[in-house]
C-alpha cells in the first residue's frame, strides 16, 4: 500500500514528506492506522546525527492508533482495537525480558539499531529501495507495520492523543520516579528540563507526596506550566538555580535530582544539586559519544548515586494500562501535556516550536 510518511534522508536535512510503499505485515506483525504521534527530541537526534541510525529512515516512535490487520500468528490483538505503541518490544524470553525489563531486550537490540524489524528487513521502501524504521515503529506516517509486541491495547475511552504520550514521554517520566527509583512521601525532588518527560516526572513525584518539588528550565513558559502541575519552586536555568535549590533544601541539596535534557552540561549541574547520600537519575538521551565529567572523589566521599533510567525502567504491557487507568480516574492530567497539534506536513514547524521552548509536547494528528 502507499502511505505518506516523514522521512530523513541525510543528516542535517529537514524532514521530507514522501509517499512510501508499505508491505503487508508478516508473521507476528500488525498493521496499525496511526492517529497521533508525538514530537520527541529523540527523533530530532536522528536528524542531527547525534544518534547514529541508518538512513533514509521514517521516524516517529511515540504513537497510537487503531489495529487494521494482523499478520500470521498474531493472537493478542484484533482489528479495531486501540493501541499505544511501545518502542521497546521485547522478545519475552531473554534474560532481561524475563526480569520485566524489555527495553534492555537482547534479542531486539540489534534489529532496532539496524532500523529493521526482527527478521532483518524493512516493510518500507521508496522507489524500490529500503527505508528504515526508527525504533521498529516509524509512526510519523499514516500507517505502520509494527511487531505484535509493540502494540499495547488501551481503553477506547482514552483519547489516542493521550495514548500516544503514554507510549513514550509519560512512561519515561512516570517510570523514572516510580520504577527506576521509588520517590517516597516527603522526599525533596529537583527536575531539570520541563518538557513532556520532565512534567511526567513531576506528576509521579507529586503523586508520591514528595516536597519540595523544584523545577528548572530555560523557558519561562515551561516553568509556568510546571507550577500549574504542582511544582513548589520553579527556577530559570540561566539565573543561578543551584543557590536557590540549596536555599529550598536546607542547604543540603535534594534527595532525588532528575535530568531530562540529555545535555552533559546540565547533567553536571544536576549532580551538584544532589545532597550527600542522594541520587541523580539521568533520563535525557545524550548524543552518541558524549561524555559527562563527574568527580569520582565527590561521589565516593558524599555517597552520591548516579542512575540511568531508560524508558522509565518500564514494562509497557504492565505500565501502559496502569497509566491509562490513572488518567481515566483523574489522577494524571495528561490532556494539558499536549500544547499543540500539527498536520504531518507541518512537522518541521513542530520541531522548530519544540527547540524554541514553545511546547511541552506537540503532536502530529491524522
Amino acid at each position: 500500500m502507499k502511505i505518506r510518511a516523514a522521512v530523513v534522508k541525510e543528516v542535517g536535512q529537514p524532514f521530507e514528506i514522501e509517499t512510501l510503499d508499505l508491505a503487508p505485515p508478516r508473521e507476528k506483525e500488525v498493521l496499525v492506522r496511526i492517529r497521533a504521534a508525538g514530537i520527541c527530541h529523540s527523533d530530532w537526534n536522528i536528524r542531527t546525527g547525534e544518534t547514529e541510525h541508518p538512513l533514509p529512515a521514517a521516524l516517529g516512535h511515540e504513537g497510537a492508533g487503531i489495529v487494521e490487520s494482523l499478520g500470521e500468528g498474531v493472537t493478542s490483538l484484533r482489528p479495531g482495537e486501540h493501541v499505544a505503541l511501545s518502542w521497546a518490544p521485547g522478545c519475552g524470553s531473554c534474560y532481561y525480558c524475563s526480569g520485566r525489563r524489555p527495553a534492555l531486550c537482547e534479542t531486539w537490540k540489534e534489529a532496532l539499531w539496524a532500523g529493521t524489524l526482527l527478521d532483518g528487513t524493512t516493510r518500507l521502501s521508496l522507489d524500490g529501495r529500503p527505508v528504515y524504521h526508527y525504533c521498529a515503529l516509524a509512526c510519523f506516517a499514516e500507517y505502520a507495520v509494527v511487531p505484535e509486541a509493540c502494540c499495547v491495547p488501551v481503553d477506547k475511552e482514552v483519547p489516542l492523543e493521550v495514548a500516544a504520550l503514554i507510549g513514550c514521554a509519560v512512561t519515561t517520566g512516570l517510570g523514572a520516579s516510580m520504577n527506576t527509583v521509588k520517590v517516597e512521601e516527603g522526599a525533596s525532588v529537583v527536575i531539570y528540563g520541563m518538557g513532556g518527560v520532565g512534567l511526567s516526572i513531576l506528576a509521579g513525584a507529586r503523586l508520591a507526596g514528595a516536597a519540595p518539588l523544584i523545577c528548572v528550565d530555560l523557558w519561562e513558559e515551561k516553568l509556568e506550566l510546571a507550577r500549574s502541575f504542582g511544582a513548589t519552586d520553579a527556577f530559570k536555568a540561566d539565573d543561578q538555580p543551584h543557590e536557590k535549590i540549596l536555599a529550598a533544601t536546607a542547604q543540603r541539596g535534594a534527595d532525588y535530582v532528575f535530568e531530562a535534557t540529555g545535555s552533559a552540561e546540565v547533567q553536571e549541574a544536576a549532580f551538584d544539586s544532589v545532597r550527600p547520600g542522594g541520587k541523580l537519575i539521568l533520563v535525557g538521551l545524550s548524543a552518541t559519544g558524549t561524555a559527562t565529567n563527574f568527580p569520582g572523589s565527590v561521589i565516593t566521599r558524599l555517597e552520591k548515586t548516579i542512575l540511568g533510567s531508560y524508558y522509565g525502567s518500564c514494562d509497557p504491557h504492565r505500565d501502559f494500562p496502569l497509566y491509562a487507568a490513572m488518567y481515566l480516574r483523574g489522577e494524571l492530567d495528561l490532556d494539558r501535556l499536549v500544547s499543540k497539534t500539527y498536520r504531518l506536513e507541518e512537522i518541521n514547524t513542530a520541531y522548530s516550536d519544540l527547540l524554541e521552548g514553545k511546547t511541552a509536547r506537540g503532536l502530529i494528528t491524522f
